[in-house]
Parts: structure tokens; sequence; C-alpha cells
């Protein structure tokens, strides 16, 4: 089934991604690419539009990247933004300057023309716009006219409308541009003519035509770990396959308050691999928390406890794999739910991030077991993964779980994870989750509003008074942050009664902590999880 396509140049903007949001959010598939692609390569793809990213770079750099000028003959609408705006200004014959001031935070541009990009808007209405530059265009290519102004910039938007290429100084894409996606959807449906034809049901009939072809007549094992992911993938590949899917559920003992039990009542009996509501995801339960909890003794470095599970993990992956095999199970490939953040990561024109911390995943087993790869979900941002999860008829309260580490409660236990703190830590979360889940505001609760919160235990005591007794007990620290994709993130302004009634809770009910405090660290610098 083919699709509209919408293509990215990725010029190493830190909001590139969020671009493909956006254009996500309207129903129009779109994919980034490096903008060191080949024309060649675009024009094989047969893209509906092209829209080329911000970037850090000035077109005046030696090394700054550009772009190949047949892009502009391929006859399709373009898009520049910020940097892209400049760089094809540069390209075509106009003329890029420093700016004598440069333009960094909110700024209003004033409408020349409302035309193209700008049909949404009057001549001289002026628009709320989040700039980002240092250089200004202060001459057009042959055949484009100005479509905006600001104080500062006296060229904020061009365009050259017979042959469709618009450029925009400004971020659309970023909130603090408040009618930036009527901007997008401007372009996409004015200008481009695009067809809105990105839905649920089209992926979702995609993938599972995919899966089967990958498959053939072979099994896959997924690991299942209860969080969105990998129950989406799960789901999606056993509608595809049915039982030929087994899904292994690790307990590693790092798991919060009943969870455990929570995930295989979940997966055995309210989840259905199909419409009848009678079929079941091959579900094997495996506890393996009495190994992981002793492959962790002594172990207090965040690094360290990140790779001791991971390879535990693996191993004990691999036993249940082979385990399989000896009953006859011709296992072939291997389900993992890699999102498209990590597909873009991997091919960014700015290269893999540096390494803040490692991620708990199963990536090397496809090399290790000789399994083919089946990642149906490596297409999608988060959010698209939970449309399709509703669509497959997974449970809400599944589907909105704030996320949970791989390595579990082993980074939220700070110093030596021990089966009596890990159990400390777990009585607190439970209460923090209960209280945020009964908080409700408009009717809305505090969960749903928040991306993450969860306890985390110190390894510090502190001096304290109960019953007119001295006690020496452990620190539990509350983390709460509100984000769209834990890229960036805000500390949550939690109401002081509530925080009064999870701090006064955990101290009196949970024995071995006297003392509760509150992370109001943003990210950066910190990072959402203590380690």
């Amino acid at each position: 089934m083919s699709r509209s396509l919408v293509i990215i140049l990725d010029f190493g903007s830190q909001y590139t991604q969020l671009i493909a949001r956006r254009i996500r959010e309207a129903r129009v598939y779109c994919e980034i690419l490096p903008c060191t692609t080949p024309t060649e390569s675009l024009r094989a793809r047969s893209p509906k539009a092209i829209v080329l990213s911000g970037g850090p770079a000035s077109v005046f750099e030696p090394a700054a990247p550009t772009i190949d000028p047949a892009i502009f003959e391929m006859g399709i609408p373009i898009l520049g933004i910020c940097y892209g705006m400049q760089l094809f200004c540069h390209v075509l014959g106009g003329k890029v300057c420093p700016s004598a001031r440069r333009e960094y935070g909110p700024a209003k541009v004033e409408i020349e023309h409302g035309i193209g990009v700008f049909s949404p808007f009057a001549r001289g209405e002026l628009i709320e716009v989040w700039m980002s530059h240092g250089d200004v265009v202060v001459a057009l290519p042959p055949g484009f006219i100005p479509l905006g102004r600001s104080p500062n910039t006296p060229i904020a938007a061009c365009a050259h409308p017979e042959r469709k290429i618009y450029g925009v100084q400004f971020h659309p894409e970023v909130a603090h541009t408040p009618r930036g996606g009527e901007i997008l959807r401007a372009f996409l449906f004015d200008v481009a003519q695009i067809n809105p034809d990105w839905t649920p049901g089209v992926f979702l009939r995609e993938a599972i035509e995919r899966v089967q072809k990958e498959v053939g007549e072979g099994h896959a094992i997924c690991a299942l770990s209860g969080g969105v992911d990998s129950a989406v993938a799960a789901l999606l590949v056993a509608r595809a396959i049915g039982d030929r899917l087994h899904c292994i559920f690790v307990d590693n003992g790092l798991l919060r308050k009943g969870e455990a039990q929570e995930i295989i009542r979940t997966f055995r009996e309210e989840v259905s691999i199909d419409e009848s509501g009678q079929r079941r995801l091959n579900l094997i339960h495996v506890d393996a928390s009495k190994r992981f909890l002793e492959a962790l003794v002594g172990v207090t470095e965040p690094e360290e406890k990140r790779k001791i599970i991971g390879q535990t993990f693996i191993r004990v992956f691999e036993e249940e794999a082979e385990r399989l095999g000896t009953q006859g199970v011709r296992v072939t490939h291997l389900v993992q739910g890699t999102l498209y953040p990590d597909v873009i990561e991997s091919r960014s024109f700015r290269g893999p991030s540096a390494t803040i911390k490692s991620h708990h995943n199963v990536g090397g087993l496809p090399e290790r077991m000789h399994l083919g790869l089946v990642e149906p979900l490596r297409e999608l941002f988060k959010d698209e993964v939970r449309e399709v999860g509703l669509a497959l008829g997974l449970p809400k309260h599944l589907l909105h779980r704030h996320p949970f580490p791989g390595p579990g409660l082993a980074v939220r236990c700070l110093g030596e994870v021990t089966p009596e703190r890990l159990e400390i830590l777990r009585e607190a979360d439970a209460i923090l989750m209960e209280e945020i889940h009964k908080s409700t505001s408009g009717g809305i609760s505090l969960y749903d509003e928040l991306w993450q919160a969860f306890a985390v235990l110190l390894p510090v005591r502190s001096v304290g008074v109960m019953g007119d007794a001295r006690t020496y007990e452990w620190v539990c620290a509350i983390r709460a942050v509100h984000s769209s994709d834990g890229m960036t993130a805000d500390w949550a302004r939690l109401p002081y009664e509530l925080l009064e009634r999870v701090s006064s809770r955990i101290i009196n009910e949970v024995r071995g902590i006297n003392r509760v405090v509150y992370d109001i660290s943003s990210k950066p610098p910190a990072t959402i999880e203590w380690e």
C-alpha cells in the first residue's frame, strides 16, 4: 500500500524530531534523513515534499553542511526552516549575512503576503514565533518574494510561489510558535496538496502484512516487560502470526510492588490477540529474581549495575529460547520494540549522541542467537505507538503507564541493591503512586498529566525523632516531571498538600525512612532517572 511521504533533511537541529512529530500529527507520514542523502536517493523515494531542518551552523563556515542544488529541480514543494531557509537562499543566489542583532527567543512576525505557508493569516497580521539565529537573509534569490518580517529580521519568511519553495526564519514546530501547526499544515495541504493518509489503521495493515512475510512459517520470541513498546510490539506480531509468537516475561526482582503479578494477569486474562476476545498471548513467565539480586551483591556503580542486569537478562533469555528448541519449537526471529527515535539516532547527521548511560535492551541478541530481527514499531514515535496500541485493543492503563527503566528499581535504589532496601523503596513508591492517582484536577488524574513520577531511595541516612526516640534511617527522594518525549523535562510543581500527604505517609508507614525530599532539577542538566 503506497502512502504519501515527506522527507525531512536533517542539518543537525535539536528540533528535527519535533518537525517530524508535528507532520505525523497532521496524519502525514514523514522520515528524517541526513542532509548528505544523495539527490538520486531522494528521487527514488518519490516524496511529495521536502523539509530542510534548522541547524547550529552558519552558511559561512568552511565545514557547514550544504545541499545539492539539483534538489530544487525535483519539482516538488520545499520548506526551509531557519538554517534551511538561509541555506537555500545562499545556494540559489541570494545573500546571507551575520546579523547585527542576533535573535533568540520570542518575536513577532508581521505578515506581508498571506499566501502559501502563510495562507491562514491576513496581510498585516502579527504572529508570535520562536527565533534562534545569528545570520539573516539580506537579499533573496531571483524570483523569490518576502512573506514576513520582524523588527530584527527584515526577511523573516520568503517564497517562490511558482516553484513552491518556501522558507521561514523561525521555528514553526515548537510550542513557542503558537500557530506553527497552521503554518506546517498549510505547507502540507495547501502547497503540497498531500492526502493525510497516515493513520493507525493504515499502519497496522501494512505492519501485519510485513511481519507475516518476514517470519513466514517460523516462530518468534519477544521479551515482554509490560511496558508500552514491548506490549504493542508483541500484540501486533501476535495478530500477524498467532501462537507462533512466544513472549518471555523475565521477573528480575527489580519491579515495583505487585507489578509482576499485574503483568501476568493483564496479558493472560485481559489482552486478546484478536477481535474474538478469546485468544491470549503465548506468555512464558520466568522468575529469575534471585539470580539477578545475587549478581548485584556489592555493586554500587550505576553503569556496572546496568551492564550486569543486561548481561544476566541475555543469559536468562537465551536459556528460555534454547528450552523452546528442546520442545520442538523452531525459533527463527526475535521481536524488539525499537522506535523511530532510536533509528534516527543511529543515522543522524550529527552522529550518535554521547553515552550518558547505557540502555538495557536485548540489542545484542540477534547476533548471538542468529535470529532474524523483527521491529514492527521502528517507524513510530511514542505517541503513535500508544495510538496503535489503542487500535489493537490494549487497555488504557497499560498504554498510558509512566516510563519505567529496563534495570528497574536497581537504578532508583542508589548504592547497593539488597532485598531489604528494595522492599523499603517499593513501599514508598506505592504510596507515592497511590496519592498521585487519587489527586485530580478538573476530573483528570495527576498521574495522566505527568510524564513520570517515582520514588528514589538514597544511600544516605539522616537523624530523626520518632516517638521521642532518635532514629537514623534512609532518605527518600520524590521525582516528578513534565515532558513530551523524555528528551527534555521540567520538574513538576506538585501541590504542597500532596507532597505533605506523601511525606507523612512514607515516614509513618514505611519502616526504614525518616526523611523525604523533593527533586526540583530539570533535564538538562539533570537526567530524569537518578542513575
